[in-house]
């Protein structure tokens, strides 16, 4: 579009000039040959429409020239031939200051910019020989001086701002991978004392598991042993999988067990049944309507929190997994009764409940947890199978509603 505009904008004045530059006998090599010098007027034996084809022929070189200004950045040495020489033969300064500056803010020669330029002030003084000084040094700062100089600041700032912007893609990605390299430096350093501090205690518990459930004779002494040292060796390969995600840096995948669902719940309970815990499951609705697997798996992870949360701060309490399967949605919750007897729990980091929280969030559901009446504490999932928005399920459709 630029090229277009300085090809059409100028070309009246172009072929203005070249009418004026037909009858002006001191403009260039070649003008003023449709005149007679001395009356100043057309020649006697040149009819009307001879002295307008003779004007048309003078200003076919100017739209040759304009049309030059199409392939003014591939072949700039073409549009300054032809504006240098249409200079010299009529005098017509437009062109050539137009592509003096077109060269000047497209390319970074200055020593061939500076030839043409010297080569365009001897077509202009010899095109305005017969003029007086002062006028020929007007017509040389105006057209060649000025867009030569204005071509230089232009092609000045264009550098300038691509460089800046070249710099600004440079330090973007510079933060990029340094962000990437702190990352990958914190993920190693999370995985090595993830490493260090929970492996070693886990394998020492499997070890001693293993040890007791050897060496001992009471039944349910070597049944409780066997189920400790299961479970961590399940944990050690869960651990295993979570460092692979840590140490790698390309991926968040890593070569685990595929992620536990609603289908694994069975195992999940015996396993806390089978370490003392009073446990019951209920389902409601419709068992046969399609759960996602992300749903499924957010399900999964609020029961095994919330068993978790009993078995530390209730020990000894009767529990209730509640799981229903809505048209749009799966509700999991857990509730448990007081614990018989006040109990130390262990320490914990604080944050299961937060992170819990985040992931249903995630899934776009919804986490209450809170105490119960009767001094028990309750804890509910709300995780939509269909939609992203929802949040509560319909009364009657909830098995937990109030007044339950």
């Amino acid at each position: 579009m630029a090229d277009w505009l300085f090809a059409l904008l100028p070309l009246p004045f172009v072929l203005a000039f070249q009418a004026l530059v037909a009858m002006g006998p001191m403009m260039g090599l070649v003008g003023g040959l449709l005149i007679d010098i001395d009356t100043g007027m057309p020649y006697e034996d040149l009819t009307p429409t001879q002295v307008y084809i003779g004007m048309a022929l003078y200003a076919l070189p100017g739209v040759v020239a304009l049309g030059l200004m199409l392939v003014r950045r591939s072949r700039p040495n073409l549009l300054l031939g032809a504006s240098s020489l249409l200079l010299l033969l009529a005098g017509n300064f437009f062109p050539a200051g137009l592509a003096l500056y077109s060269y000047a803010g497209h390319f970074m020669n200055r020593r061939f910019l500076a030839a043409w330029f010297g080569l365009n002030t001897l077509a202009l003084l010899v095109a305005y020989w017969g003029y007086p000084p002062g006028t020929t040094v007007v017509f040389w700062v105006m057209f060649l001086v000025v867009p030569t100089l204005l071509g230089l600041w232009v092609g000045t700032r264009r550098q300038l701002v691509e460089r800046l912007q070249e710099r600004a893609a440079r330090l973007e990605r510079e933060q990029h991978l340094m962000a990437e390299q702190a990352i990958t430096g914190e993920r190693t350093r999370i995985a090595r004392e993830m490493h260090d501090v929970v492996a070693h205690r886990v394998s020492l518990m499997v070890l001693h598991a293993g040890g007791l459930e050897v060496s001992t004779q009471d039944p349910h002494t070597v049944e409780t042993a066997g189920l400790i040292r299961t479970t961590g060796r399940e944990a050690l390969a869960e651990l295993r999988g979570i460092l692979g995600v840590l140490r790698d840096g390309e991926t968040d995948t890593a070569p685990t067990a595929p992620q536990p669902v609603l289908s694994d719940l069975d195992r999940l309970l015996e396993e806390w049944r089978g370490a003392g815990m009073d446990l019951r499951r209920e389902d409601t609705g419709n068992t046969h309507i399609p759960v996602p697997q992300a749903a499924q798996r957010t399900a999964y992870r609020v029961i095994q929190e919330g068993l978790t949360n009993v078995a530390k701060h209730a020990t000894g309490a009767r529990v209730t997994v509640h799981l229903h399967r809505g048209a749009d949605r799966v509700e999991a919750e857990v509730a448990n009764t007081p614990a018989p007897a006040p109990v130390n729990p262990p320490p914990g980091s604080g944050y299961g409940l937060a992170g819990l929280r985040e992931r249903v969030t995630l899934a776009g559901g919804s986490l209450s947890a809170g105490p119960c009446p009767d001094g028990g504490w309750r804890m509910r999932a709300i995780v939509p199978t269909d939609r992203p928005d929802t949040e509560e399920g319909d009364a009657d459709g909830d098995p937990h509603a109030p007044g339950r």
